[in-house]
């Protein structure tokens, strides 16, 4: 059973707690569920950095990145900094995230909230929806063709954008479809843990021009996404490089201010 598998299992139990506890309609019910959300894709396409920075105070692979930022800070720091976007970690068991981390981001800033979680159940685009975010997750190497169909097209019911997110050709041929607005590829091999840029580029070709093209892990320097924008990609996804600073909206502003000169 691989970390992705392991992960997985408990969130199905999680999710069945919560769905027990807080029922659809209250969901539906929230102050956040009226309001209209914010394109990260189009902010994507419209912008020279591409830049999406993440809040995350742990991960399986790197123990812990930052436990003592608060979350209102990261967010108006990420904001100031020009980012095109803000992905908010809410796995707590293996990410220290929560619900409220994306709540909380939502009270301090303006920009397309990506919740980062392992989505199973269409319940969790409600939350996503309830708690703020504009734009949703989801991982082809945990979810079936089907799946991956109804979660998208429940999203965009909900006005929420879709990344889909994929490891290598097999994930991606499966995925395809119109209801996505981003193809996200992730440079880690969830078995080793190993991070190659060589997987954005292979990919980059079977990618249809209609969805924006997001590389997601190891760009940790202006090199790498200069590597890439040549191959199309226009989105960028920052964890652990800003995290693990101090002052995470000030890293941002110093990178993006490099990466436009």
């Amino acid at each position: 059973m691989n970390i992705l598998d392991k992960i997985t299992a408990d969130k199905r139990n999680e999710v069945n707690l919560r769905k027990s506890l807080i029922p659809n309609k209250q969901l539906e019910q929230s102050v956040l569920f009226e309001r209209t959300t914010i394109s990260l894709a189009n902010n994507l396409r419209n912008s020279k950095s591409g830049i999406i920075a993440e809040h995350k105070r742990r991960s399986p692979s790197k123990a812990v990145i930052n436990q003592s930022l608060n979350v209102q800070d990261v967010a108006k720091g990420y904001e100031n900094a020009g980012v095109c976007g803000m992905s908010v970690l809410t796995d707590g068991k293996y990410f220290g995230g929560a619900l409220d981390d994306l709540l909380i981001a939502r009270a301090s800033c303006n920009l397309p909230l990506l919740r980062k979680e392992f989505i199973i159940d269409e319940y969790q685009l409600l939350e996503a929806k309830a708690y703020g975010a504009d734009v949703i997750l989801l991982i082809a190497a945990i979810l079936t063709r089907n799946e991956i169909k109804r979660f998208s097209e429940f999203a965009k019911s909900l006005d929420l954008d879709v990344l889909l997110e994929v490891h290598n050709e097999e994930e991606l041929q499966k995925s395809i479809m119109p209801s996505l607005d981003m193809l996200g590829v992730n440079n880690r091999n969830l078995k080793t843990f190993d991070v190659s840029l060589e997987t954005s580029k292979t990919l980059s070709s079977l990618i249809p021009s209609d969805f924006v093209k997001v590389s997601e892990s190891g760009i940790s320097n202006i090199e790498a996404i200069k590597t890439l924008q040549p191959y199309g990609y226009q989105g960028f996804l920052i964890g652990e490089n800003f995290m693990k600073t101090d002052n995470p909206g000030e890293s941002a502003s110093q990178f993006i201010k490099k990466l436009e000169q």
